[in-house]
């Protein structure tokens, strides 16, 4: 995709812009944790990061569209994949991630107020789905490695094993308010390795998107 189709607020900068952005961005997200997506006032976010507010106006034009550029910013972010050797180990690493990201105050606030404007903001919608596709792809490679080792089926679809780590932690998230900690992510990794080792995520092909 070229610059000019970038959407406000997604256009990688440096020096001084980059400063900026961290800035606004690190206010949206307390400003999301703090009082949800409808609340979200790009006037009181340029207030937060000591900004001239015409210069968040300029760069990022409306609140939908900060909030897309602050999700690429957290998927960018994000910590890399691990590589334990087993798919049972690489699963855990990635439950326990998610777990640690969930259960901090500021982002399990955050991650609410975020999949609460998606369910009835297009833009949101489309900018959370980039942002779990982006994770989902980071940590795929894990399960093609297990099929190559023999853990799991030839055809186990990556992207749904992975998927499968991290949706029993948002259930308990955003339904139970069960306790999200390092017991739960192991139980979620476990599960979702036991299904993968048993054929239930092989979609036929070799599940290499």
């Amino acid at each position: 995709m070229g610059l000019e189709s970038a959407d406000p607020g997604t256009v990688r900068p440096g020096g001084r812009t980059a400063r900026v952005r961290a800035s606004v961005l690190r206010a949206a997200g307390d400003a999301l944790a703090e009082d949800g997506f409808a609340r979200l006032d790009l006037t009181d976010v340029a207030r937060r990061a000591e900004v001239g507010k015409t210069t968040v106006y300029r760069r990022w034009g409306t609140v939908t569209g900060l909030v897309a550029d602050l999700l690429l910013d957290m998927a960018e972010q994000s910590l890399p994949r691990t590589e334990t050797g087993s798919l049972a180990g690489d699963l855990r690493a990635n439950a326990r991630l998610v777990q640690r990201t969930l259960a901090d105050p500021r982002q399990g606030a955050l991650f609410k107020a975020v999949i609460a404007a998606a369910t009835c903001e297009a833009r949101t919608a489309e900018a959370l789905h980039r942002f779990y596709d982006i994770r989902v792809r980071e940590w795929a490679p894990c399960v093609h490695q297990a099929v190559d080792r023999g853990e799991v089926p030839e055809g186990t679809d990556a992207h749904e094993v992975i998927r499968a780590v991290s949706a029993p932690l948002y259930y308990r998230l955003l339904t139970t308010g069960a306790p999200l900690d390092e017991a739960a992510a192991d139980q979620a990794a476990e599960a979702a390795a036991a299904a993968a080792r048993g054929g239930a995520y092989v979609r036929g092909g070799d599940g290499r998107e």
